[in-house]
């Protein structure tokens, strides 16, 4: 199938924008409504967009009518309490989908290694039109954290990790590549997630911002690697063993709904 795509995101899959001022803004994220939906770790949602303008966090194409990761419907109560994250989320001009605030707990990179996953973004989406991708705006200070990208999820060849400080901006082709957060620390990091069509809204604003497809990886100890690469197969192999006894196959290609 044929869609719109930013050429930006074609080689590497994602880009990081000039780093956001964020201390200038308030804190708004403890201000909304949570939701307890599980994804990759221990986390919650705050939704600021859904489907239809309720705090829920469930794929568009699970609610009647299905349709894809577009045409999100603005939260009144929660736009309300985020103001600037909602200024944000819409600052490209492109068409929104899902946008909603995570908050993760602490997650070694084992652990975060075991929750790489690949989204949905697309389902239903119809042939010749944008392309769903993701933007990450960290809201918290996490300067030991980082973001984990892979082309394949239990390669670690290539692998990219981009650090989590306050203000780190990326978009990335969350349905190419695998990710997850390695997220270091005692506090929960918070990060404001949105669904964009890709076009030459987006891309202007990639341009805008200085997107930048090739960055340093964050340098992590060969110990700590070794060990989160053996906690991952440790996680995966008991995942199978479960699967197995029910007579069942495991889904380890986890997808974030």
């Amino acid at each position: 199938m044929a869609y719109i795509t930013s050429a930006a995101l074609a080689e590497t899959g994602y880009v990081v924008l000039d780093r956001y001022n964020q201390e200038l803004d308030p804190k708004e994220w403890l201000d909304i409504e949570y939701n307890d939906w599980k994804s990759s770790g221990d986390t919650r949602f705050a939704p600021l967009a859904s489907a239809f303008g309720e705090i829920e966090c469930n794929g568009f194409w699970n609610h009647k009518p299905p349709r894809t990761d577009k045409d999100g419907v603005w939260i009144d109560s929660q736009v309300e309490k985020a103001p600037n994250l909602t200024r944000r989320a819409m600052e490209p001009g492109s068409n929104v989908g899902r946008c909603r605030v995570i908050e993760l707990q602490p997650t070694p990179y084992g652990e975060c290694l075991y929750n790489l996953h690949q989204d949905d973004n697309n389902r239903l989406n119809p042939d010749g039109t944008g392309w769903v991708v993701r933007g990450f705006f960290n809201l918290t200070d996490d300067t030991e954290s980082f973001f984990v990208l892979r082309e394949n999820r239990t390669d670690p060849e290539g692998e990219v990790r981009i650090a989590l400080p306050a203000g780190a901006q990326l978009i990335i082709d969350t349905q190419r590549l695998w990710h997850a957060a390695t997220h270091v620390g005692t506090d929960p990091r918070y990060c404001l997630i949105t669904s964009w069509t890709s076009g030459p809204e987006l891309d202007a604003y990639i341009a805008k911002y200085n997107g930048m497809n090739h960055v340093e990886s964050v340098e992590v100890p060969q110990d700590v690697l070794d060990a989160g690469y053996a906690e991952q197969a440790r996680k995966d192999a008991a995942r199978a063993a479960y699967y197995a006894a029910k007579g069942q196959q495991a889904k380890l290609a986890m997808s974030e709904a």
